[in-house]
């Protein structure tokens, strides 16, 4: 009796363990096949769409591109240019661009020699002499100074040759980091080029005279924007290729003789009075030099007013009377 009871126990229990186990089976398949059915209905819903929006752009473009061609231009600048900023390269993707300038004042036994010793230094670089000015400062002494552009790769190696041919007595140097600058008016030089690309194109398909106007207007105001910045990359690449070394060269004083004395003794005193003597005569002599037609010609004036006035005087004066003659009385 036990022994069946217990029997069917265990055999109700295997049953409803197996129908659990089918009912939830069913219910994964279930879920799964509906989550599957979702996705494919919201694809195909979304590719529909995507079709329908592209046929109507496609439709509008066509027919209503040469009436609007200035803002159809326009809205697809924005478009590309966001592309092309998403394109660009990061800073630090193809390497730095940096700006270097360094300003040397060395002291030189011979200024003409350590010039030409720094050209030489420059050209065997692979740079040139951007501009080079000589001062000659009295009969013994000259002066120097040099703008020198370089190659990045041999700018240390030439500052530290033109630092190396004298005493130096200054030095300063200095490096600005464009990488950015230059990325940016890349990907904008891309941008406007693709934006006369596409107004040339508008040009074609234009057939009023007013679409025609205002896409030449259009075109030119986009190639002076792309003249510009072809300016500033052709600008930058010269700066970030060629660094800028301002090269100062001077000579030192003339030697002072042994046992020279900055006192002055009596001999200098004397010279001194002796050169100041000569110079008061100099001054006296220039200014008698330049008061003397002056005085000629008072001279002259003198003289012939006394003349004048010697005749004016004669010809006033009265006659004398004449002396009457004694008469002797007869004998």
């Amino acid at each position: 009796m036990n022994s069946d009871s217990d029997h069917r126990f265990y055999h109700h229990r295997s049953r409803l363990r197996a129908a659990l186990t089918a009912g939830a089976l069913g219910a994964v398949l279930l879920v799964g096949g509906c989550g599957a059915a979702g996705d494919n209905a919201s694809d195909a819903g979304a590719g529909s769409n995507d079709l329908k929006a592209s046929a109507e752009k496609g439709v509008v473009d066509e027919q209503y591109a040469p009436e609007g061609a200035a803002a159809s231009a326009a809205a697809g600048d924005k478009a590309e240019d966001g592309k092309q900023r998403e394109k660009a390269p990061k800073p630090g993707a193809a390497g730095s661009h940096v700006i270097r300038t360094a300003e040397l004042l060395v002291e030189v036994k011979s200024a003409p020699k350590a010039a030409a010793a720094a050209r030489s230094a420059v050209e065997a670089s692979g740079g040139l002499v951007a501009s080079e000015n000589t001062e000659r400062i009295d009969d013994r002494h000259e002066s120097s100074n040099l703008v020198l552009r370089v190659p990045q790769d041999s700018y240390q190696e030439v500052l530290r040759k033109l630092a190396g041919s004298g005493k130096l007595l200054s030095r300063s140097s200095n490096a600005k980091d464009v990488t950015e600058q230059v990325v940016d008016v890349e990907s904008r030089i891309a941008t406007q080029r693709a934006s006369v690309k596409r107004v040339r194109e508008l040009m074609d398909k234009a057939e009023k005279i007013t679409d025609v106007v205002a896409l030449e207007g259009e075109l030119s105001s986009r190639q002076a924007d792309l003249e510009s910045l072809l300016a500033q990359q052709s600008s930058l690449k010269d700066r970030t290729s060629l660094a800028t070394i301002t090269l100062e060269l001077t000579e030192p004083d003339a030697p002072r003789k042994a046992g020279e004395d900055d006192d002055p003794g009596f001999l200098d005193a004397l010279g001194g009075g002796w050169d100041a003597f000569v110079t008061m005569f100099r001054w006296i002599a220039v200014a008698i030099g330049a008061s003397a037609p002056f005085l000629v010609t008072a001279a002259l004036l003198l003289v012939l007013w006394r003349v004048l006035r010697a005749r004016r005087t004669a010809r006033t004066a009265p006659a004398a009377p004449k002396p009457e003659q004694e008469t002797t009385p007869a004998p």
